[in-house]
């Protein structure tokens, strides 16, 4: 969290938005395991609610982003204080785009349900990745909130493997779709699916950066896993 500051009204503010951002994760949070679970039944009502919630995580967008607009008009921050409040602007879009993602998976499950197409393929690795995701999600917040660079670095690690499982069930897809031209429409809506999946996994580890940035002072966006991992345990 932020040094103490002269101003008791500044860190209010700052722990206001730091708060709401949590708040925000949780909500979308909720989505994720919700869009899962609805995944792993193929139950349409399940993937309704998570497309109802949708409204509420864009609310929270904006409300935060007008918060950092304020803090930064207002109270001009600056070294790790600036970089806190940036970090949380990031951190909204990044968590509004797996909210995004989640509606997605919720969408095509509902498409595939509503036309009862056959459904015969293997989502195990689907199913793994997307409870991996999630863990990343959970783990990206809490390193957040702790501002823990270490933790953070671990999390971009293990997106690495969600990206394999996705290319590895790509590749079995490809197969089934030749085997059984039938099943192409249902495939690509899964394919969408695990795609939507890729990406969370995608958010959850910009998110772990974002902290390195506010802990370290250093983006590492675009930096080798090595050289992250370097500037993480400094």
């Amino acid at each position: 969290m932020p040094e103490k500051h002269l101003s008791t009204q500044f860190d209010i503010e700052l722990n206001a938005v730091n708060a709401h951002l949590l708040e925000m994760g949780g909500l979308v949070e909720s989505q994720v395991a919700n869009a899962m679970k609805a995944f792993s039944t193929m139950d349409a009502e399940i993937a309704s609610v998570v497309l109802e919630k949708e409204k509420d995580v864009n609310a929270y967008e904006i409300n935060i982003d007008k918060e950092c607009s304020e803090i930064l008009a207002r109270r001009q921050p600056t070294a790790k204080d600036l970089r806190l409040v940036l970090a949380v602007a990031k951190a909204v879009t990044n968590l509004e785009r797996v909210g995004d993602e989640a509606d997605h998976i919720a969408s095509r499950i509902k498409k595939i349900v509503e036309v009862n197409a056959p459904f015969q393929i293997n989502v195990a690795e689907i199913r793994i990745a997307g409870q991996m995701a999630l863990g990343l999600l959970r783990r990206s917040l809490d390193a957040f909130a702790r501002m823990d660079s270490k933790a953070a670095a671990t999390i971009v690690a293990d997106d690495i493997e969600i990206d394999n499982e996705f290319r590895g069930f790509v590749r079995k897809l490809i197969s089934y779709m030749s085997e059984d031209p039938r099943i192409i429409s249902t495939a690509l809506e899964i394919l969408f699916i695990a795609k939507a999946v890729e990406r969370i996994g995608d958010h959850a580890k910009n998110i772990s950066e974002f902290v390195i940035y506010v802990d370290k002072g250093t983006d590492v966006r675009h930096l080798p896993f090595e050289q992250l991992t370097q500037e993480a345990n400094k």
